[in-house]
């Protein structure tokens, strides 16, 4: 009799549990979700890519800050809806003119017996994967709360080989590391590089975006979008389990986002396909963003610049316009009684030769840095009032370059480096923009290096995220476009605010001028950094050995000029920099050519081979053209690229310039070793192509008219 009412009880149960179990499935059926409640109340969630398992059953909830009832178990279904969406959308810029927006959507209403408050979770399924969020809407019981621990899981299926960089709450500027996920704590110790702000907070903690890749051919991606108004996520392994959990950047009281119902969290994202060419083309996360917000934005256009950072970077030049002062007073010390240091780059002599430069190869704009007083106690003092973003060096005659730039048809670009004090840049945002509008700049470069004032908050905080999300939205008022280094890694926001035109976000080409990165650094960033939007890279150097730069510098850029051009299209970006010095391209202005060429706006783009740290081929065609640029990185080793131009349109005649490394061409000893090859093609055409480890081609197609 007990077994039989044990038996009955556990039949009960079940069928209770699967009463509320909900399915939903992609548009084209390859992705299936299913959102349950366990027997504790506790909602969880399974995913599968063409019946392969993708993620486990994981939980979901939250644990709430000084709250006796956490939002972890207890709920019961009240509601579930389903409904289907498929929009065609126009981007500002991008990497094609048009965008589907198509998925199903399941939305679950759940209600905690216990303390009476709701909690909604929306997924939307799409072809190349699913994104799912927390609501809360407006409730008697539920007010202002504070998340002291996101409990969203993201179970793998197994130990899969993940591309990944250190978890830290301040930087996202290291080199990736291709391991198991089984090896990353014995890893971590060492893949924490020095950086000039840096927290990390776990041996097995690691930063979205991931890519993931399983030994029976899936490449997973894991991430976030629409990050507005909470904290930056990171997952914490259980390398026991190989089990995800949402970790959230504290704030300076260690606490995660403080919310207010009615609210919503980010969009959690998880992109899949036996592919990685399909993790390239994905736009889930530009879909789960909303539309622009900016009505007119006929002032938003894609930018091709130079400028003085390289120099600096390297050493050859500085931002500081003297090296005898110890300590800068703004409004109080008197530049004029100073003893210039004679390699202060952004002096008016040469800031008129890059502009004569850009000028006479038709690039939009000239980005100067150093240009305004206090660089030389700008960093490491933790000082308040470091810049004011108005006031020019003796050196740098504002209203005559201005002059000169408009008369030259080349826009200048701002520079704002707040050195990470907050509260000032704010204090001073205002008048920074109006003195950028009143002098023709329509871009700005910002900048957040070092430490955050107010002393204690990480750059990736809830405090840190709204600021620079303040920061776009005053500029969008300005009718300016920002180009946000060291800020947060972005998230498909550039959807809702098309003039956030580039993040920096992840390791550049700096990198390269600090004793350099790896030869396969540009074939993982595309499947990871990417994917929340596009990234001031840098690129363009033709000169590797550094030390011919600065003789202190004994830094080498690893890579070949062919795999530099080719990043001018792998790295997309609507904001490309030829970072070079102007003497450098004049050694080599066949191959500058390229650069000179390729285009910043498509219309389309074809991914047409990739391997996550081993090789990426791009095609592109350009916007308001029938042109094409294809470019190829080549990562580990040497290796034969097999392309076909099937892309092209049937009937029409091309003519090919191919830049490819040369046959002797070493990233190390040999990088500035390439061949120019012209030929006609047509739809019919297939190319092979050497690659060496470091290197790569890139080709523009030109339509014979």
């Amino acid at each position: 009799m007990t077994k039989q009412i044990l038996s009955i009880l556990t039949l009960s149960l079940f069928i209770s549990i699967q009463a509320i179990a909900q399915q939903i499935v992609s548009p084209d059926k390859s992705i299936q979700l299913n959102f349950s409640l366990n027997a504790e109340g506790v909602p969880t969630y399974q995913m599968s890519f063409k019946d392969k398992e993708v993620i486990k059953t994981s939980r979901l909830g939250f644990q709430i800050k000084e709250d006796e009832q956490d939002l972890k178990n207890g709920f019961t279904v009240v509601n579930s809806e389903n409904s289907t969406f498929d929009e065609t959308w126009k981007p500002v810029w991008g990497e094609e003119s048009e965008i589907r927006n198509h998925y199903n959507e399941l939305l679950v209403s759940l209600k905690q017996e216990p303390s009476q408050r709701i909690m909604n979770i929306r997924f939307r399924v799409f072809n190349d994967g699913v994104g799912f969020r927390y609501e809360f809407p407006e409730q008697a019981n539920l007010g202002h709360f504070v998340i002291e621990k996101e409990l969203t899981q993201f179970a793998m299926t197994n130990d899969h080989t993940a591309f990944w960089i250190p978890g830290d709450y301040d930087t996202q500027e290291y080199d990736y590391i291709e391991s198991r996920l089984s090896e990353i704590r014995d890893l971590m110790t060492n893949s924490i590089t020095s950086n000039l702000s840096q927290t990390s907070f776990s041996p097995t903690g690691i930063q979205t975006s991931l890519l993931l890749k399983t030994d029976d051919g899936l490449y997973i991606n894991l991430h976030e979008a629409a990050l507005i108004d909470y904290s930056t996520m990171h997952l914490e392994l259980d390398d026991k389990d190989f089990v995800f959990n949402a970790w959230l950047t504290p704030d300076v009281q260690g606490s995660g986002p403080y919310m207010m119902a009615p609210a919503t969290t980010p969009w959690r994202t998880i992109i899949v396909s036996d592919d990685a060419t399909d993790i390239l083309a994905s736009r889930m996360t530009y879909n789960l963003n909303e539309p622009s917000k900016i009505e007119d934005t006929s002032w938003i256009k894609p930018m091709k610049y130079v400028g003085v950072w390289w120099e600096m970077i390297t050493g050859k030049s500085s931002w500081a316009y003297t090296d005898d002062l110890k300590a800068v007073k703004l409004g109080v010390t008197d530049y004029t009684k100073t003893k210039p240091n004679g390699k202060h780059g952004a002096n008016t002599k040469h800031v008129k030769e890059l502009i004569d430069f850009a000028s006479e190869h038709g690039f939009d704009g000239v980005l100067v840095e150093g240009w305004n007083e206090g660089w030389e106690d700008w960093f490491g003092h933790s000082k308040d009032y470091v810049f004011d973003y108005v006031t020019p060096y003796p050196d740098f005659d504002l209203e005559g370059i201005e002059t000169y730039a408009k008369n030259k048809g080349v826009e200048m670009i701002m520079h704002h480096e707040t050195s990470s004090s907050v509260r000032n840049y704010e204090r001073h945002l205002d008048q920074a923009y109006q003195f950028m509008k009143d002098h023709g700049y329509n871009a700005v470069k910002s900048g957040y290096v070092g430490d955050i004032l107010p002393r204690g908050e990480n750059h990736y905080s809830q405090w840190m995220v709204n600021h620079y999300q303040y920061a776009v939205e005053k500029a969008a008022e300005y009718k300016i476009m920002v180009n946000a280094h060291e800020a947060v890694r972005p998230t498909g926001i550039a959807r809702t605010y098309p003039n956030l035109i580039a993040n920096e976000s992840a390791r550049g080409t700096e990198y390269q001028a600090f004793s350099g990165s790896k030869p396969n650094h540009v074939t993982v960033l595309p499947f990871t950094r990417l994917i929340g939007g596009p990234m001031d890279y840098t690129p363009g150097i033709f000169e590797m050995d550094l030390s011919k730069l600065n003789p202190d510098n004994k830094s080498h850029v690893n890579s070949t000029i062919a795999n530099q051009l080719a990043l001018y299209v792998t790295m997309y970006s609507p904001l490309q920099m030829a970072a070079d010095l102007p003497e450098n391209y004049n050694r080599f202005l066949d191959a500058f050519q390229f650069i000179k060429d390729v285009g910043l706006d498509w219309e389309k783009s074809v991914y047409l081979e990739a391997e996550p740290g081993s090789y990426i081929t791009i095609a592109r065609k350009e916007k308001g053209t029938n042109d094409w640029f294809i470019g190829n990185v080549n990562g580990k080793k040497d290796r034969v690229s097999e392309i076909s131009l099937d892309f092209l349109d049937k009937g029409k005649k091309y003519l090919a310039t191919i830049y490819s490394d040369g046959e002797d061409a070493n990233y190390r000893t040999n990088p500035q070793s390439y061949t120019i090859k012209k030929m006609n093609v047509t739809s019919k055409s297939k190319l092979s192509l050497k690659s060496v480890e470091g290197g790569g081609y890139a080709i523009s197609i030109i339509e014979v008219r």
